[in-house]
Formats: structure tokens, sequence, C-alpha cells
């Protein structure tokens, strides 16, 4: 735990310090988002920028990540966190810390999408130890290939599509997943995202899922030099069990150059 909050203050202590800030939300935005909600885009951080961000979901959960541009079409992220971080409750943190490795293959051109393949061990929402699970309750990506193409239509309207083979499989679910999303500019600075996970790697075996996937609905705003505030809505699907609402977090980034 006290690795974590050193981890945190190093963070903080980036982001006050950065005089070249820039925002990825809104028709002003700056910088390619790396993320939807859940799912990965083939955005870049480019060489010599990084990217602080911390998502806040149920049980007091709380999952901080930083990345990096190590060059132009590769950037590398870590990311830890657990549930209980606020409250009462002892605090659970996560098995191991997440990591985020992203090569990108192409660049977008007038023709064809940009395309990057990647690997991400990080799972998102509260880690689940029971003996037939081991995973978390959004699984992680693990290997992953994705496309992203942009358009000027009434404003950036972009769209992603990939594939995805998770490193969680003790649930007896390992097949590969696909998932599609589009980020669509409402203005200078916001944007709505939506995100569907076909969650084909969560619908057999001890899984969570009924074979319903995930659809996910976020909105991002650039708010002062950098900063981006988000808050998603999750699981509109209701694919699992006992679920009344859709699961609602929020997510801060700050993103800047060294």
């Amino acid at each position: 735990m006290k690795s974590f909050m050193i981890l945190i203050a190093a963070a903080l202590g980036f982001v006050l310090q950065s005089a070249n800030a820039q925002g990825y939300a809104g028709d002003r935005a700056t910088v390619e988002p790396t993320y939807l909600i859940d799912k990965p885009t083939a955005g870049m951080l480019q060489r010599g920028s990084y990217g602080v961000g911390a998502n806040f979901y149920q049980n007091g959960g709380m999952l901080a990540t930083i990345a990096v541009g190590i060059f132009d079409p590769f950037m590398f992220g870590i990311s830890y966190g657990g549930t209980d971080i606020i409250g009462q409750n002892t605090i659970r943190m996560n098995p191991l810390p997440g990591v985020q490795a992203k090569l990108r293959l192409f660049d977008e051109s007038t023709l064809i999408p940009a395309i990057a393949f990647g690997f991400d061990s990080q799972g998102k929402e509260p880690y689940l130890d029971a003996d037939s699970l081991k995973r978390y309750t959004i699984k992680a990506p693990g290997l992953f290939v994705v496309a992203s193409k942009n358009y000027r239509i009434l404003g950036n309207l972009s769209l992603h599509g990939g594939l995805n083979y998770s490193t969680e499989r003790q649930d007896g679910d390992s097949d590969v997943n696909m998932f599609l999303g589009l980020e669509k500019s409402l203005g200078s600075s916001l944007s709505l995202l939506v995100e569907f996970d076909f969650a084909t790697n969560d619908d057999h075996g001890n899984a969570l899922g009924k074979a319903n996937g995930y659809l996910n609905i976020g909105l991002r705003w650039s708010w002062g030099k950098g900063f981006v505030v988000g808050f998603d809505l999750k699981n509109v699907t209701k694919n699992r069990e006992n679920v009344v609402v859709g699961n609602r977090t929020l997510q801060l980034d700050y993103v800047g150059t060294f």
C-alpha cells in the first residue's frame, strides 16, 4: 500500500509541474485517446508525452495508471489499484500490477485505418479471488489488435474495432473476443463514447456473463489544460446476474509532455 501511495504522489508531481498539457476530448482535442472505456484504440501517446489516470468504481475501488510514449509508434504503461480504498472496510489491493504495451503497425491514411497490436494485463473493476474465477470483473484484454479510423462529420467521429485474447482463463472460458466502439465530439471540449464488448470470452463455464455482451456509454470533458473528466455507465445490457442498473464509474485523466 505504501508503494502504491508513492506512485500516486509521483504522478501528481508530474501533473503539477507540466506546462505542456493536452486534452483528448472534443473538437479541439490535440491527443489521440488510447482507450475508449474498457477497450483499447489504435491511438498512441507520442514520444515524450505521458498520461496519468485514475478510475473510481464500485466497492470503493480505484485503479491508477501511468503511461508513457517511448517512441512515436510505441507506448508503455503500468497500473495498480484495489477495492475498499474509499470507505471503512479493509483495503484489498489487486494481486499484481497491470502492464500495458502497444505498438502501432500502420498509421491512418485516407483509405486505411490506423492499426495497433498490444498487450494489457489489467482488468477492470473488483478482482474476484474465488478459486473458480481468479479474474477481474471485466477481464483484462490480454493480447489485442485494434483498428481506428477518424472522420470529420459535424466535428470528429472515430470508429474502432478489434479482437483480443485474454490472459484470464481460470473461469474456463478462453475464447477469442471481439469489440467495437465509437467516439463523437459534441462541441469543442466534450465527447460521447460508445463501446460494445461482445464478451465471447465471458459467457460459458464459470464465467460471469449471460451472452448479452457489455454495452458501455461514457462522456469525456476536457477541463483546463490537460485534464479530462469522464463519467461512464457500464453494462447497460445487464450481462450478469442480479444487475439492476448499469455500473457507474468516474474517470480522471491528465496528458502532458516532459
